[in-house]
Order: structure tokens, then C-alpha cells, then sequence
């Protein structure tokens, strides 16, 4: 299993829309894709500034590829990001994970 982190920095007023945003459009967008396995939201308040991270797992890198297209570190952005983060990070993470289950 590959777990896949996007980050990204939005001001404090703006940041209830952009969490319904990820709730009502990204992850339902993640979720559809064959071989995710879920997708969460994360956010943490800065000052100012909200930290959000989306944090997913999926079967194997074709499935990010999938959803994500090539190259698999790109970062993938929606038509509403640029009225609301602070910037685009061009890339993203990607971690093996390891369980005993």
C-alpha cells in the first residue's frame, strides 16, 4: 500500500470554505478512483495561515496514476485552488506503508 501527501497553506478566513471544498469535491474525486482506500483531510491552524494536508492510501501506484497522471509526484490541483491557497506546491510525497494486519 502507498500512502500519497499533499500539502497546502491557506489564510485563516478562507479556510471553511476550502475544507468544504476537499470534503464536497476532493475526496469524493479520490474515492472514485479504483485501488484508493480512503482519503482524509487534515488541517492545522498557523496564526494567520491553515495547513492542510490530504492524506490518502491506495493500492499501487498505478492507481495514483490514475487519479494523478504522470509524473506521480506531481501535485494535483483543482479549478478553485488558486482562489484560495497561498501557492501551489508543485509536488507531493509518496510513503510505502508497512502493517502487520
Amino acid at each position: 500500500m502507498i500512502a500519497r501527501r499533499w500539502h497546502g497553506i491557506v489564510l485563516r478566513e478562507k479556510s471553511d470554505a476550502y475544507r468544504r471544498l476537499m470534503i464536497e469535491v476532493a475526496i469524493p474525486d479520490y474515492q472514485s478512483i479504483v485501488g484508493n482506500r480512503g482519503a482524509w483531510c487534515l488541517t492545522r491552524e498557523d496564526g494567520a495561515l491553515v495547513h492542510f494536508e490530504m492524506l490518502t492510501f491506495w493500492d499501487s501506484y498505478q492507481a495514483i496514476e490514475a487519479f494523478a497522471g504522470s509524473p506521480l509526484d506531481a501535485a494535483k490541483y483543482y479549478d478553485f485552488d488558486a482562489d484560495f491557497l497561498i501557492e501551489q506546491e508543485p509536488t507531493v510525497l509518496h510513503f510505502e506503508v508497512s502493517t502487520n494486519a
